[in-house]
């Protein structure tokens, strides 16, 4: 069942938060559904402007399409992940999307909200959501390129400003994650401090952590032993997420560690059997270990068996 993040967000504020997972094919999608019905989780689909373009937006929408046929009990959110405005309006426009993301963030303040603010009318018509962005995380995410030198916290007075002129559902905020394998060196962490002045000023309303990857050393090290080369690789602590979650974290966005896991399956099957040309035995392999990642994230994030309550607020 396809939901706007808005419900989901209703669901978990203060509890837990809800794992935002991208995909982009159809050994992505079955782990996925598989990894959440498993740990009984509510979720997100993050479909990125990258993942649009590597086949053919249809493509990916007939995958959950039919996913939601084949797993019914499923409840989860379609969301457009790191949208510019022309990607925005063409999810808006679609009726496929029940939650876009702006992200103007590079722009200045007011420019910021001026773009953001024309989404918000344009999905609110329509009964769409909308995530906006404020701050900047560093590091590399497909077309979002930000050196750590030009990376911004979220200013927590900026960010309650920035909520009431753009009417925006809910709001990424930078407090030191980052994007890409690559998130700290050193004594670097999530500024939770930066988090709780946010949710002071903003109580109750939905926040979004990116960059959210923890980037598991046995996977790094599983990677390099197959023939990777993966150095100094670090990540977001899981450990982190369930305080996050009590200041106000609604949604938590993991991509590169679902990256990892297909990178070490292709890297050791292959190694193994050299011989293999088959897609499919790998194939499968992949799906099941993707569905025991996403399972272990939704511990972490308190969202798994969420599922029966979450089903019970919506039919109320």
């Amino acid at each position: 069942m396809i939901v706007t993040t808005k419900k989901l967000f209703e669901a978990a504020y203060g509890k837990y938060a809800i794992g935002a997972y991208n995909i982009n094919n159809l050994e992505q999608t079955m782990g996925l559904f598989r990894g959440n019905l498993d740990s009984q989780a509510p979720f997100i689909i993050q479909i990125s402007k990258g993942a649009r373009k590597y086949s053919d937006k249809r493509m990916l929408e007939a995958l959950i399409r039919a996913a939601d046929e084949i797993f019914p009990e499923a409840i989860f959110a379609v969301h457009l992940d790191h949208g510019d405005e022309e990607t925005c309006m063409d999810c808006i426009k679609s009726g496929f999307y029940s939650s876009v993301m702006i992200d103007a963030s590079h722009e200045d303040f007011e420019t910021n909200v001026a773009i953001t603010r024309r989404v918000v009318e344009a999905a609110h018509e329509r009964g769409i959501v909308v995530e906006a962005e404020l701050g900047q995380l560093g590091g590399v995410e497909e077309h979002v390129k930000v050196d750590e030198a030009n990376a911004k916290l979220t200013d927590p007075d900026k960010a309650k400003e920035f909520v009431e002129r753009t009417g925006c559902d809910s709001l990424a905020v930078a407090i030191g994650t980052s994007h890409g394998a690559y998130k700290f060196s050193g004594s670097q962490a999530l500024r939770l401090d930066v988090l709780a002045e946010i949710q002071k000023r903003l109580p109750g309303f939905p926040l979004v952590m990116h960059g959210s990857s923890s980037v598991p050393q046995e996977e790094v090290e599983r990677i390099n032993k197959a023939g990777g080369n993966l150095k100094g690789a670090k990540g977001v602590d899981e450990n982190a997420f369930r305080r996050a979650a009590e200041l106000g974290v609604t949604k938590v966005n993991i991509d590169t560690d679902g990256r990892l896991v297909w990178t070490r399956v292709h890297r050791e099957y292959f190694m193994q059997h050299p011989e293999e040309i088959d897609l499919r035995p790998i194939g499968k392999i992949f799906m099941a270990e993707y569905a025991k990642f996403i399972a272990h994230k939704n511990e972490k994030l308190g969202s798994a068996g969420r599922l029966p309550e979450v089903r019970a607020l919506l039919s109320a």
